[in-house]
């Protein structure tokens, strides 16, 4: 850091003295315009051979193997009309000045080159993001740059991230990361917000690191490799969808489950192992006979979730219908899970063992997550699949016709059509 700041000091020096003689050589005092104009031709030479193979012997080197990009920024291409201006006036009028004037710019666009490239060398980057990523939910992850060089700081970086061959919706990471000073031998991060709008699998192949330091008349940068990859869920937010079906949902989960729960479920005939606390004696005053109340059972809730993602043909709307069938199914599982229920999940070529909610929940989100529209037959394999099973509560979303389900299935499961969201 020293070297590069008695540098642009001593070209300072020197470009005073160039115009000092200059003004020295108007006014006829043509021995003190000689020896300013060669004392900035040495000072220049003594930046050149001293300090700028100081500053380049202070940077490690790896960056010799890395291909840097660079552009000419707007304010480089006035700096370069300038430098041309110059050029032209000193050709024309023969005057010394105007050459010492254009060696100094010329001067510092090769001090910029050098300068940006070095605080280029020698960065690495690391990038974190969150476990579990919803869709549409705004998730904060962790951009790590590390100057490994041994003396000298970057400054002004931006990292970006470079787009791949598929679309724009699977990057990562699209608008840039600003990182004003990275000291040498350190880490720096910050935290880069992030939203994505829809679920599937996202990646990012590569990042670009780049920087305009220190004049802004040139922009270099240079690739990273650092592949990422992250699965996206769908949202689990509480739908307008998902609050229409929550209530018939669970009027059909009760009435298939009786147990020791608040709620009634039932009267039946005494028998001798039941407790006298759960005689109901008012009906059993009633009909002359003993009778003991049933309960809905809500600590043992055992569902079975299918999500059939066959779509026909002719079905309006069927990549909306089809995404938002998705999110209400990760909604169900998801309010499966925070009431500490048992459950199995189903869908095509795929399923989880019935288990607590709360333990094969990611399993099913990636699922979810992953999950395609399939071409609709007559007749579905899955559906047809499920007779058996009678213990579990049975939640199935589909878009085949009603007359094309199962009887037994049909009168054993709560169904939510896809054709009528």
């Amino acid at each position: 850091m020293r070297a590069f700041l008695v540098s642009i000091a001593a070209l300072a020096v020197a470009l005073l003295l160039a115009l000092y003689s200059g003004a020295a050589a108007e006014n006829g005092q043509r021995v003190v315009a000689g020896l300013a104009a060669i004392s900035a031709l040495v000072l220049a030479a003594w930046v050149a051979i001293t300090l700028v193979p100081i500053i380049a012997r202070r940077t490690a080197l790896r960056w010799i193997g890395h291909k840097i990009e660079y552009k000419v920024t707007r304010e480089g291409w006035f700096y370069l009309a300038g430098v041309m201006a110059v050029a032209v006036a000193g050709l024309n009028t023969g005057n010394n000045l105007l050459f010492l004037i254009l060696a100094s710019m010329i001067a510092l666009i090769l001090m910029s080159g050098i300068l940006s490239t070095i605080g280029l060398s020698g960065i690495s980057m690391r990038l974190e993001l969150p476990e579990e990523i919803f869709a549409g939910e705004t998730v904060h992850a962790r951009m790590e740059l590390r100057n490994d060089k041994q003396s000298m700081p970057s400054f002004s970086l931006r990292v970006e991230g470079i787009r791949g061959k598929d679309s724009a919706s699977s990057a990562i990471m699209d608008a840039p990361v600003y990182f004003p000073y990275t000291p040498r031998q350190e880490r720096v991060h910050q935290w880069v917000p992030l939203v994505f709008p829809r679920r599937g699998l996202y990646r990012q192949e590569a990042f670009r690191i780049a920087t305009r330091f220190p004049f802004g008349f040139l922009e270099k940068g240079r690739r990273v490799d650092l592949a990422r990859e992250v699965l996206v869920y769908p949202s689990i937010a509480a739908t307008q969808d998902f609050r229409a079906v929550l209530p018939a949902l669970q009027g059909s989960i009760e009435s298939l489950n009786k147990g020791r729960g608040q709620d009634l479920h039932a009267l039946r005939d005494y028998r001798p192992t039941d407790s006298a606390r759960h005689v109901h004696w008012k009906a059993s005053a009633r009909t002359g006979t003993l009778l003991v109340r049933e309960f809905n059972r809500e600590d043992d809730r055992r569902v079975l979730l299918v999500f059939d993602p066959s779509l026909p043909a002719n079905l309006p709307d069927a990549e909306a219908k089809f995404e938002r069938a998705v999110e209400l199914c990760a909604s169900i599982a998801w309010y499966f899970q925070e009431t500490n229920a048992m459950l199995r999940f189903r869908t095509a070529g795929s399923e989880t063992p019935l288990a607590p909610a709360g333990e094969i929940i990611t399993d099913v989100l990636r699922l979810l997550a992953l999950s395609e529209p399939a071409a609709q037959t007559r007749r579905s394999e899955l559906l047809d699949s499920l007779g058996g099973d009678a213990e579990l509560s049975k939640i199935v979303l589909t878009s085949h016709d009603r007359g094309t389900i199962p009887d037994d299935l049909w009168h054993s499961a709560y169904f939510v059509f896809l054709p009528d969201l």
